[in-house]
């Protein structure tokens, strides 16, 4: 099982260590290396451009791949499933133009130029709203375009909108969502070896704020202690031995902790531990 996973950029760190994280780190080896084992021997990783991945995967060269949802839509592969939202690498392809000008909509722009990185994305959008323009393809500085006359507006990335700002930008338009996400070749899609991988990086994002709470209680005072815990499906309720007393385990929304604690302690709770989780399957 091959995962291809981006070889730089702000997307390469966060992957390895949710990869870590899922019980699949990957072996240290050489900054140049165009591929790598993980601790499982069953799976290893291809380093690839982000924009790349999607067709490592669809020509087979992959099993899965972990990139973003902008770049699967921009490579127009058709035999590629999106299985999981990786919830990290959030970002929005938005169309902008010059502060105070005369594009303010997108059907100002029939008959322009429109300047972009993501050409495909590009052109669905404008043809899905019946507009004309001249889709420009650039590989970078997009945002200076407009200033030096190649284009009457953009479409680029964006996270906080600070570089459209500092570049005299306004957002006319958003033309796509995008997160990182995990991408499967559609003949293996369904596979246990798939599935397995899927799993063990779904059980990092489902323990993702979450807390694990561990306490002491009298038998007299556990049907309080179970109202204030109810848990994921209700607490684990074990007896202690050699005493009248029972240890209740349950799984608490991290931002509910401080306010849960007290309130367990008002209902006779004692010995409460709280500790991170960094795997959940459910």
């Amino acid at each position: 099982m091959k995962i291809a996973v981006p070889n730089k950029g702000r997307l390469h760190d966060p992957t390895l260590d949710l990869l870590d994280r899922a019980g699949l780190a990957v072996e240290a080896g050489s900054d140049r290396q165009l591929y790598a084992d993980t601790v499982d021997p069953d799976v290893s990783v291809l380093f690839a451009r982000a924009a790349d991945i999607p067709e490592y995967v669809a020509d087979g060269a992959a099993d899965l791949g972990i990139t973003g949802y902008d770049q699967h839509r921009e490579s127009r592969v058709e035999n590629v499933s999106d299985l999981l939202d990786l919830e990290y690498g959030s970002c929005r392809l938005v169309l902008a133009a010059p502060e105070d000008g005369e594009i303010e909509t997108p059907d100002d722009l029939d008959g322009r130029t429109v300047a972009t990185e993501f050409p495909t994305v590009t052109a669905g959008y404008f043809d899905g709203r019946e507009i004309d323009v001249d889709v420009v393809e650039v590989t970078g500085a997009t945002e200076l375009t407009p200033h030096v006359e190649m284009a009457d507006a953009i479409v680029d990335i964006t996270s906080t909108g600070t570089t459209l700002r500092m570049n005299h930008l306004a957002v006319v338009d958003e033309v796509l969502d995008s997160s990182v996400r995990l991408f499967a070749r559609d003949d293996v899609a369904e596979t246990r070896d798939v599935e397995r991988v899927a799993t063990a990086l779904r059980s990092v994002l489902d323990a993702s704020g979450k807390r694990y709470v561990m306490l002491n209680v009298d038998e007299s005072d556990r049907p309080a202690v179970e109202e204030v815990l109810p848990g994921m499906g209700g607490p684990t309720v074990m007896d202690v031995e050699g005493e009248e007393s029972v240890a209740v385990h349950a799984v608490v929304d991290e931002r509910d902790v401080f306010a849960t604690v007290a309130e367990l302690k008002d209902v006779g709770a004692r010995d409460v531990l709280v500790t991170e989780i960094e795997r959940l399957v459910r």
